[in-house]
């Protein structure tokens, strides 16, 4: 996925249809062209661009992640199941993140605007 084209690029204010789109269509896989070369061949996540991400990003648990790495190198887990993974975990965190902004707005609204100091400050006649 590249930030050139915005359909290629995870926004912060993406919505989960949005990023399952943009997974499930722009994500280079490491995948084998068939589902039965894949399952015979496996996948490679040194290409793979979601089981980089989870790597590098989303996923904290190193066991977890290499039995991910295993699964997929030996063709038992498909390229679409890793690219929901990394859907989950982006769409997990964009959730959190969307929620503290949204709080984050409100109390810079307080503090910038309507706090007794924000009062006095946009109140040019006082230092007048």
């Amino acid at each position: 996925m590249s930030t050139s084209e915005a359909q290629h690029a995870v926004f912060l204010n993406d919505d989960p249809a949005d990023i399952k789109n943009k997974v499930m269509k722009y994500a280079f896989s490491g995948g084998q062209p068939t589902l039965e070369e894949h399952r015979a061949k496996g996948g490679n996540p040194d290409v793979d661009v979601s089981f980089q991400w989870l790597k590098i990003l989303f996923e904290d648990d190193d066991r977890e992640l290499k039995q991910i790495e295993t699964e997929y190198r030996s063709g038992k887990l498909l390229t679409g199941e890793l690219k929901l993974m990394l859907v989950e975990k982006i769409t997990k965190f964009l959730d959190r993140h969307q929620k503290e902004k949204k709080k984050a707005e409100k109390q810079i609204e307080k503090f910038k605007y309507k706090s007794k100091l924000a009062k006095k400050m946009w109140d040019w006649k006082d230092f007048i």
